[in-house]
């Protein structure tokens, strides 16, 4: 049976597996400082790291945000030596089970190349839908840039009425951005 649990810090084992995966599955410019991403998993309530277990084996990663009216799912990463056996659909079954009846929302690479475009087709079999609308990720860390993105959005979520409110939410909570 897959599962979602919530680690912090202590959980010594399971952290560092958490940090392995996401050092190795995500750009550095996608990911803030792992000493701030430590104090957020200990203190920020709206802050939620997850293990994803198949059974008592940890297979992935998921962080989210809980802002009440959505999540915004931050990072996803399945251990590389477990993909394509389905834990990424039966997971993001799982955060939407956890979080109902809040809708999702990610972001997404642009779709100009060839993963992008998988990852993107990947959550849209799963029933997110794409918004086409300009997005930019703030950067992690003092020296990036904003890298282009899209928002991805699973749920009772209007890119016309909503885009806003979530990008301004988005920006001031996760990245710091007024």
């Amino acid at each position: 049976m897959l599962r979602l649990q919530r680690i912090h810090t202590t959980d010594t084992e399971l952290y560092a597996f958490m940090e392995q995966l996401l050092t190795t599955s995500f750009p550095p410019e996608e990911y803030r400082a792992l000493e701030q991403l430590r104090l957020y998993t200990d203190t920020r309530e709206a802050f939620h790291n997850n293990i994803i277990f198949d059974g008592e084996t940890p297979v992935g990663l998921f962080t989210y945000w809980d802002f009440g009216g959505f999540c915004y799912g931050e990072h996803f990463a399945i251990d590389p030596a477990r993909r394509n056996g389905g834990y990424g659909k039966r997971a993001l079954e799982e955060l939407c089970r956890m979080v109902h009846p809040r809708p999702i929302v990610l972001e997404v690479e642009m779709p100009e190349e060839e993963m992008a475009r998988r990852r993107i087709g990947f959550y849209q079999r799963q029933g997110f839908s794409l918004w086409d609308k300009p997005y930019e990720q703030p950067p992690y860390k003092p020296g990036d840039g904003y890298l282009p993105m899209r928002l991805m959005a699973y749920g009772g979520i209007d890119p016309e009425q909503d885009f806003e409110k979530v990008r301004d939410c988005i920006y001031r909570e996760v990245y710091g951005v007024q």
